[in-house]
């Protein structure tokens, strides 16, 4: 896939989630006012057009690959073909923010906004990116605008970042009705039941938190050190010896190198 999504990375155990959107290219500039009533396809696109298309599509690939300067170096070739491409500065505003340049990224995502300020992909990662800035109230802001949107797609993925986010800031109880509102929408969705988890786990709501992480456990293709350990704290909080040490067994025996087994064996349930 061609277009990918920024990588979150969550504070704790938190699983990371992937969350980047560069979008689909639009590929055309603006019909004249006679064509407004038709559909633009392929034979539409100008040479420009296409050629921008490939470009992104590079820089898109390169970008997933971790080859962040030839990415680059791609979305500035797509925009010298078509300098209006929201999508173009979207991934250009990733880019940057995985190199570390946070000015640069802002910049980037604005001008996204300003050529199409309906763009829920460019909306998410400029509130993803406040986030990661711990400007967390601009961050909420930006994701009850994304998620207002009307043609809006990607519910549950902002949900997720939204929840991940009050989360970070330590606004647990809004993180609960966020991550819980992301679980009714895909309750097969592992990293929900974790985050939900992990965040009832912080409330005090043991009994609650354990139902969640056994469910993921409960799957051998999602047990994880992570979920592992994070079932051992809540076994412990909850008094029961016999658990934790049943839990500590699998995690030391399946991920002997894991940090969460070092955990364990140190009996640092609280890190």
């Amino acid at each position: 896939m061609h277009n990918r999504r920024l990588v979150q990375v969550v504070c704790g155990p938190m699983v990371a989630l992937l969350l980047l959107a560069a979008g689909s290219l639009s590929g055309c500039a603006g019909p004249a006012k006679s064509e407004l009533n038709q559909v633009q396809t392929a034979s539409d696109q100008t040479d420009l057009d296409r050629r921008a298309r490939v470009r992104l599509e590079l820089a898109s690939a390169y970008f997933s690959r971790g080859q962040y300067n030839t990415a680059l170096d791609e979305v500035k070739l797509a925009l010298q073909a078509r300098s209006d491409l929201p999508d173009a500065f979207n991934l250009r505003g990733l880019i940057y923010g995985a190199m570390e340049e946070p000015a640069l990224a802002e910049e980037s995502f604005k001008r996204a906004l300003q050529l199409n300020p309906r763009d829920g992909d460019a909306m998410h990662n400029m509130a993803w990116f406040q986030c990661q800035q711990r400007r967390y109230a601009e961050a909420d802001a930006t994701f009850e605008r994304v998620l207002a949107l009307p043609a809006y797609r990607e519910t549950q993925r902002s949900l997720m970042a939204r929840g991940h986010c009050q989360a970070r800031n330590a606004q647990w109880p809004e993180a609960e009705r966020t991550l819980s509102r992301a679980y009714e929408l895909d309750a097969g969705n592992p990293a929900a039941a974790v985050s939900l988890s992990e965040v009832l786990y912080q409330r005090g709501e043991y009994e609650r938190a354990r139902f969640y992480i056994r469910r993921v456990n409960g799957a051998e293709e999602y047990l994880n050190a992570q979920t592992l350990w994070l079932a051992i704290r809540i076994e412990n909080k909850m008094g029961q010896p016999a658990q934790v040490r049943a839990l500590g067994v699998q995690l030391t025996n399946r991920f002997p190198q894991a940090p969460e087994a070092l955990l364990y064996q140190k009996g640092r349930f609280d890190d």
